[in-house]
């Protein structure tokens, strides 16, 4: 695997220069669904049977302008995990980067590496998602502050190359934060529709970290709605409505992408934003739906805002209780492109009440400017505060997309 490593190179290899390597060096591949169809394509091989059976939407493209996972319709699963780089050198971070990227260019089409051909060593694949189609998997990649030196040394000389806005999370008045769920030198979210597929990937993400890298913290998260609606939050409300408002191109553009005086490796790239929000669920159950309604300044069952009768009508903020949590989020006059998914975490034993809430995730181009007002605005003011607590906090640098036979951020190691 290591020359193959180093042969994943600045345009050193391609995905069908992987394969046949994989082949002529034992390693071998397992595939199923969708991923044996690619494979054969890429080898310049045409099976109209295995070509029915890879669905529409299946496979999300992995290599592009930007990253996948992103301003991907939303999946129903998701898996979040933080890493701290135990690796000593450059050279050696970059080796666990292209590990992940063949990983990632394999599962997200499909397919899985054999389990071995030696019984006496462990298996190369941990098998759990074989003959499991690729469900929309996506994997996405995010630097926090640390990772450049932050708070500490530059271990890995890129801190010149630091983005204009990463840095962590203010701490806020009402923040209960656990230093052990927050940070991280690097982010992966993991999600797909088939929960099994999804924990494979993020499984074998910390199967080939191993002497690289450690893992900080996890988190499991879900969501469900009917295709075409907005899906919702443990609170019953539709959650990501405003994003509506800017799914162009060029509201893409405004929103989510990086700026163009940002450093070259973030051409692309984004802003992950993430909050851990635990719900006190049982408070909330206790309210009543003219309490709910009015914290929200939202309609429970339509979603629409007050004042008006579908959940798309324009915003009037005028027509929303000072405190509502719609209406501040107006007053921001800022967006961002929201990727919640809820979590339940079993029974807070010191209360008997379940731990559970939202996964808040957020992509922004610009998180000083659009993220952060927003977030001191409604800590000091959200009614929802009443019902809610900050327990976690991260803020990361997700960097542009990658072609076939780069690794995830190569721009940023390697120009």
């Amino acid at each position: 695997m290591s020359d193959m490593s180093e042969q994943m190179s600045k345009g050193g290899m391609s995905r069908r220069d992987f394969l046949k390597m994989s082949a002529v060096a034992g390693v071998g591949l397992a595939v199923g669904g969708a991923g044996m169809y690619a494979i054969e394509r890429a080898l310049g091989s045409d099976s109209t049977a295995q070509a029915e059976s890879n669905p529409a939407g299946e496979q999300v493209p992995m290599y592009g302008d930007h990253q996948a996972g992103i301003i991907t319709p939303q999946q129903t699963y998701m898996y979040l995990a933080s890493f701290r780089i135990t690796a000593t050198s450059k050279d050696g971070l970059i080796r666990l980067l292209k590990d992940w990227t063949r990983f990632a260019d394999l599962s997200t089409s499909g397919g899985t590496m054999r389990t071995g051909d030696n019984p006496n060593l462990p298996p190369s694949d941990t098998g759990e998602s074989l003959d499991l189609p690729p469900s929309r998997l996506t994997a996405t990649f995010g630097f926090g502050p640390s990772l450049f030196g932050v708070g500490g040394t530059d271990r890995f000389g890129i801190g010149s190359k630091l983005p204009m806005h990463l840095k962590d999370i203010p701490r806020m008045p009402k923040d209960n934060l656990d230093p052990s769920q927050s940070g991280g030198d690097i982010i992966v979210q993991v999600c797909a529709d088939d929960q099994q597929v999804a924990f494979h990937a993020v499984r074998n993400f910390i199967r080939l970290s191993t002497g690289s890298a450690s893992l900080n913290w996890m988190n499991e998260g879900f969501i469900s709605g009917q295709p075409g609606k907005t899906a919702r939050n443990l609170f019953g409300f539709k959650d990501g409505t405003a994003n509506e408002s800017h799914q162009t191109p060029s509201g893409f553009d405004q929103v989510v992408w990086a700026a163009d005086d940002e450093p070259a490796w973030m051409n692309g790239g984004s802003y992950l934003a993430f909050r851990k929000i635990r719900m006190l669920l049982e408070v909330w159950d206790r309210s009543s739906l003219t309490d709910q309604q009015n914290t929200f300044g939202r309609y429970k069952e339509s979603g629409a805002a007050y004042g008006k009768k579908e959940e798309f009508d324009t915003v009037d903020a005028s027509q929303l209780p000072a405190t509502a949590h719609v209406r501040l989020a107006k007053d921001s006059k800022q967006q961002i492109h929201r990727r919640a998914f809820s979590y339940t975490d079993g029974v807070d034993h010191r209360t008997g009440n379940v731990n559970a809430g939202l996964l808040f995730l957020s992509y922004q181009r610009d998180p000083d400017t659009q993220f952060v007002p927003m977030l001191k605005l409604m800590q000091s003011s959200d009614k929802l505060n009443e019902y809610t607590m900050h327990v976690a906090s991260g803020m990361y640098a997700c960097p542009g997309g990658i072609r076939e036979g780069e690794y995830i951020g190569q721009k940023l190691f390697e120009s």
